[in-house]
């Protein structure tokens, strides 16, 4: 986690079952505030345009209250209208009619001027605040452990991403906008009602401290019940993420009828945590909603005593109705408002807390830089456990030397996969070192040592894109010519050549269009762009033919020649290419009977 994210945590808040931190609403807002420094001048301009609404909605009723009262009665103009009035309209009653309704005109003009305005900036600050947050939050989130993304899953930080992030959007283009114009506005209407008859203003702000109750009261219980939505929906994705990742087990099985009924159910508990989220906003609003109509009918009842009592006219009572309702706009909005933005605190609670995950794996503050390693490798004492209890290594003291060719072979759940993500710093060992070219791991920077490792899995993974872009995805900016020749190592140029669109082939979602021997021999390809040093084969031909087995590990012979290599597989025949071989069995190292700490004790092939 960067600096600016740890110092903006402060002391770690209480974290719930589901990873979540629980922060105060004050920390939230300012956590939030902090987000909006780098858009100052686009907020700062949103809420410039958005103060304007407010002079425009006190000229609104202008119009009205002159034709009722100078028009229609005999009262006079009002003294801002008289200065600037020519004494030719203000002497005809036809001239001020026809001036009372261009006025009207003018000032729906500029009202739809400023609304127009107000929406086009805003949705060009809250698109460019939001694209920029969630591209935070894609980074960090590829940056955290993979032990993170085992225990939360991947369906949860993409609903952070793509939901909860629409919160600072929220906060930058409504909330606080909305909060200092509607502030802003109350202000000015009871200001202009006072002048008017000050006893009618306070009847209007007597309003006040029941809503502010009503509002408090509600917060915590529509904060919860936003927590509960927000939760079971992102628990709801990862059922459609799993179905359809798994469509063909699931087709294979006949199962899609309980996959189906799987998703309702889930989708229903959010349903109805929506609903009930809504019944109790409703209740809310509804509790909103009868406060300020008394407060209305208690305005129109005093207001139209003054009026018999001759302290005021009746265009002065219809512009303080029409007041009335513009000053409990902005009531309402505060009001309503803070009931709808627990929804989004609710939301950047959770997206904040995803930045605020430290992944496991670091990177040290004065990191070594590697440009290309010997290939010399040493675990020394390494002992590793997923859980923190149950290890899954145990005391595993090995020395490879640079260039050697090591198969490793074991049952499933040996530990064997876990051993070489070790050296790749996907995890750290709980205990022990380990060392290449004489340096602990640690001591190299992150992107340097990866550098140092081309790795070929058991299910090779390709990206939805063409064959060429899935080759060179092991070194950007690769030329053509390199792409073809790194094809041509993996033996899959020929296939490649005889496609109708050739390397500019698209090979499906995780490279579906391909079988499994074309999909490995492509990934063998990325491995032979990338050149580097050290290998890491997982079972590269577990799951293909004999005849494409051989293809494949002839050109592995190829890519292995000159480098140190790590491979794993179940097949002892497929071991056959290696120098030399250890096994492993419940997370320790064996040869033969007896344990075997060095490798200088393994049988030479």
């Amino acid at each position: 986690m960067s600096e600016r994210n740890r110092s903006q945590a402060g002391r770690s808040p209480p974290v719930d079952s589901d990873g979540v931190r629980r922060y105060t609403d004050r920390a939230l807002v300012r956590r939030l505030a902090s987000e909006l420094r780098p858009y100052r001048l686009q907020v700062g301009g949103l809420f410039l345009l958005s103060l304007l609404a407010t002079p425009l909605a006190l000229l609104i009723p202008v119009p009205l209250a002159v034709t009722v009262d100078t028009v229609l009665g005999s009262q006079p103009l009002p003294g801002f209208l008289d200065a600037i009035v020519p004494g030719a309209i203000e002497d005809s009653e036809s001239a001020l009619l026809v001036a009372a309704a261009a006025m009207f005109v003018l000032i729906a003009l500029l009202t739809q001027l400023q609304s127009m305005s107000t929406t086009v900036l805003r949705a060009y600050t809250g698109e460019r605040i939001m694209l920029d947050f969630r591209a935070r939050l894609f980074r960090h989130v590829q940056r955290l452990s993979l032990s993170y993304h085992d225990a939360r899953g991947t369906s949860d930080s993409i609903y952070r991403i793509q939901y909860d992030a629409t919160a600072v959007q929220y906060f930058a283009t409504e909330t606080l906008s909305s909060f200092v114009t509607a502030a802003f506005t109350l202000v000015a209407m009871l200001y202009v009602t006072a002048l008017i008859d000050w006893q009618l203003a306070l009847v209007a702000i007597a309003v006040a401290p029941p809503l502010l109750v009503i509002s408090w009261a509600y917060r915590r219980r529509l904060r919860t019940q936003s927590r509960e939505v927000k939760r079971l929906e992102s628990g709801a994705m990862s059922v459609v993420q799993e179905a359809l990742g798994a469509a063909r087990v699931v087709r294979a099985f006949g199962r899609e009828d309980s996959e189906e009924r799987r998703f309702t159910h889930h989708f229903r508990e959010g349903m109805w945590a929506r609903i009930r989220y809504e019944f109790a906003s409703s209740k809310f609003a509804l509790l909103i909603g009868m406060i300020i109509a008394t407060g209305t009918a208690a305005v129109l009842y005093i207001g139209a005593r003054h009026v018999q009592a001759g302290a005021m006219t009746v265009g002065d009572l219809v512009l303080v109705m029409s007041y009335m309702s513009q000053l409990y706009s902005p009531v309402r909005t505060l009001s309503k408002g803070a009931g709808k933005l627990q929804q989004y605190l609710a939301s950047a609670e959770r997206a904040f807390s995803l930045l605020d995950e430290e992944p496991d794996v670091r990177e040290r503050p004065n990191a070594r830089p590697l440009s290309r390693a010997e290939g010399d490798v040493r675990f020394e004492h390494v002992s590793f456990a997923y859980d923190g209890d149950r290890r899954v290594l145990r005391d595993i003291s090995l020395h490879v030397p640079a260039g050697t060719r090591l198969g490793i072979a074991g049952a499933t759940g040996a530990g064997k996969t876990t051993l070489v993500s070790l050296l790749t710093r996907f995890y750290d060992p709980s205990e022990g070192r380990i060392l290449l070219d004489g340096v602990d791991l640690r001591d190299y920077k992150l992107t340097d040592l990866r550098a140092q490792f081309a790795i070929v899995l058991q299910e090779p993974l390709l990206f939805s894109t063409s064959i060429a872009e899935n080759i060179a995805y092991a070194r950007e900016g690769a030329s053509v010519e390199d792409i073809a020749a790194a094809a041509r190592a993996a033996n899959v140029h020929d296939f490649i050549a005889g496609l109708p669109d050739g390397y500019d082939t698209e090979v499906g979602e995780r490279g579906m269009r391909l079988s499994g021997g074309e999909r490995q021999r492509i990934s063998l390809a990325r491995a032979f762009l990338k050149d580097a040093p050290i290998l890491l084969l997982d079972e590269p031909t577990s799951s293909v033919d004999v005849r494409t087995e051989a293809t494949i590990i002839e050109a592995m012979e190829r890519l292995m020649a000159g480098r140190t290599t790590f491979m794993i597989a179940h097949r002892l025949t497929t071991l056959d290419v290696c120098d030399m071989r250890l096994t492993m069995e419940d997370g320790h190292l064996i040869a033969g009977e007896e344990q075997s700490p060095h490798l200088s004790t393994f049988d030479h092939v």
